[in-house]
């Protein structure tokens, strides 16, 4: 018996010496503490829905020869500037001018770059590129007069929309009620997360 007692004791003795030694191996030579903080890899990313809605006061429409005008081969092409006020999901209230290039026989617009801006300072970068309709589709209200359903594109942005990705689609319109543009955007979102 106490042979017995001695063998456990022994073997309880040999288990904690190797329990206690120091074996365990972290990348990068990194501690345990920074190792386990990190939990993964890479970067996470999460997916959400994205909207955006406001409205957009024109400031001025002009030729531009940036935008390509010429007076003589080429008389169509200014640039539209338009303030913007509303909000966004991820964002709240946001701000911004819209300054793009149009051609205002055929309605052809863009590429536009829009920097939504939140009031803590942190942008969103979106691209627009598409077309103006005269009119109105049969889901419009009576009072619009010309639309744009155009490709939306997130493609970055700073503070915790830097790497931020997605796309959407517009539904934009102008109104016979007022001299405002109305903007409609809907998408997705794909943020790195964890970014302040």
């Amino acid at each position: 018996m106490k042979t017995l007692k001695n063998l456990l004791l022994f073997i309880m003795s040999m288990s904690l010496l190797i329990a206690c030694s120091k074996t365990d191996s972290f990348p990068d030579n990194e501690s345990p503490g920074k190792t386990l903080k990190k939990g993964h890899s890479g970067p996470v990313l999460v997916t959400l829905p994205f909207v955006m809605k406001g409205t957009g006061e024109y400031i001025s429409a002009l030729p531009d020869a940036e935008c390509g005008y010429d007076p003589d081969s080429n008389p169509y092409m200014y640039r539209i500037i338009v303030d913007f006020t509303g909000t966004c999901t991820h964002l709240g209230k946001v701000t911004t001018t819209f300054s793009f290039c149009c051609n205002i026989i055929t309605g052809d617009y863009g590429p536009c770059l829009v920097s939504l801006v939140a009031q803590n300072g942190d942008s969103l970068f979106i691209t627009q590129k598409g077309r103006v309709m005269e009119g109105r589709l049969d889901d419009h209200p009576d009072y619009v007069t010309s639309y744009w359903r155009d490709p939306i594109k997130i493609v970055g942005g700073t503070g915790r929309f830097e790497g931020a990705t997605g796309s959407g689609i517009s539904d934009d319109y102008n109104s016979s009620l007022d001299a405002y543009s109305h903007h409609y955007w809907k998408g997705t979102i794909t943020l790195v997360k964890g970014k302040r």
